[in-house]
Order: C-alpha cells, then sequence, then structure tokens
C-alpha cells in the first residue's frame, strides 16, 4: 500500500483507544493490562501529557492505524499533575517514574502501530509530521527515548536523523536519548 493512502490528523478525544492502546505497545503492555482503562481516561483529559490534544492519529482508507504522542518537555511535571495520582490510584504507590524529558526539548513519548499496519511507513510519517508540528511551534530540538531492547526502533529514528545524545534510565529499562533539530530531519 502507497504512503498516499495514509491520513494524519490531530487526535480528538473518541480516539482514546488508540491512544490507549499506543501508550501501553511503548511499555510493553497489551491492551488486557490494568493500565489501558487509565491510559484510556488520560487520553480525554485536556491536560495530561497523554492527551489527545498531544496526539497525531494515522488512518489508512479511513481505518485508525497508529498514533504518536508529544509535547513541550518544559512542561512534563505540569502534565503529570493529573497523570500520575491517576496511575498510582489504580496500579499502586510502587509506580515510579523518572522524567524521560526536560526544558528546551519537545518530547515524543509513544508511538504505536497497530500490527496489521506496520510496515507500511506510517511510523516514519507519523515522527516527520510531529516533529514538523514541534518544530512550526518554535522548539529547536525533539528527543526520545528508546529501549536498548529495540534495535529496529532506533534504526528508524537514526534513519530519519536522530542522533544519540547519551543515556537514560526509564522506569528500569536503560535507555538510549536521541535528538534531533531541524535541518537534520529526513524524511
Amino acid at each position: 500500500m502507497k504512503n498516499d493512502k495514509i491520513h494524519i490528523r490531530p487526535a480528538t478525544a473518541d480516539d482514546k483507544c488508540i491512544i490507549a492502546t499506543t501508550i501501553c505497545m511503548a511499555i510493553g503492555f497489551d491492551t488486557t493490562h490494568p493500565a489501558y482503562s487509565v491510559f484510556e481516561k488520560l487520553a480525554v483529559l485536556e491536560q495530561s501529557q497523554y492527551s489527545f490534544r498531544n496526539t497525531l492519529v494515522a488512518e489508512v482508507e479511513g481505518k485508525v492505524a497508529g498514533a504518536i504522542i508529544g509535547y513541550d518537555g518544559a512542561l512534563l511535571h505540569q502534565l503529570r499533575e493529573v497523570a500520575i495520582p491517576l496511575i498510582r490510584q489504580h496500579l499502586g504507590d510502587g509506580v515510579k517514574l523518572e522524567d524521560e524529558t526536560q526544558s528546551g526539548e519537545f518530547y515524543l513519548d509513544s508511538v504505536g502501530i497497530l500490527p496489521q499496519f506496520r510496515g507500511m511507513g506510517i511510523g516514519r510519517k507519523l515522527i516527520c509530521m510531529m516533529c514538523q508540528r514541534a518544530f512550526e511551534q518554535g522548539h529547536y530540538q525533539v528527543g526520545l527515548l528508546v529501549d536498548l531492547d529495540n534495535p529496529r526502533a532506533e534504526a528508524l529514528y537514526t534513519s530519519l536523523g536522530f542522533k544519540h545524545i547519551d543515556n537514560k534510565m526509564f522506569m528500569g529499562h536503560q535507555m538510549h536519548h536521541l535528538q534531533i533539530i531541524p535541518d537534520r530531519l529526513k524524511k
């Protein structure tokens, strides 16, 4: 299937299912995990890091195929004010989340493509569109974390122009911290 059949649009609150699915994919959960319903609740809120307002959705011939979530890293703590209590309420107080981003970086939090739509260039298109959105908003760099156990994802990011900056621990995993600036983005 060709790239011209892929349509990227801003998410709405009605997209809570694909948003929750995307977050679960990024963490390594499936949709039967108790976190799924928490992420659905966070997706419909306007001030949450997982809000529909921070999400782009990909459709292929009118069918939802995937999504990407990104936001200004300077807003991480503000966006977490709702998320962390809700996550702990449903998943327990033992949930520890390190800061995965910081001020000065637009952060790509989660990207997920439904299995039947993988290999079509949807992830690449979503990442490029979210990076363009960030650059148009005046951000100079876009960053993300990728698990060292996910070399395929890292290869995609580096093929787009992302560079390894440093390593970070997040949710008990060693991650590569990658960033890109506007003139390095390869579509």
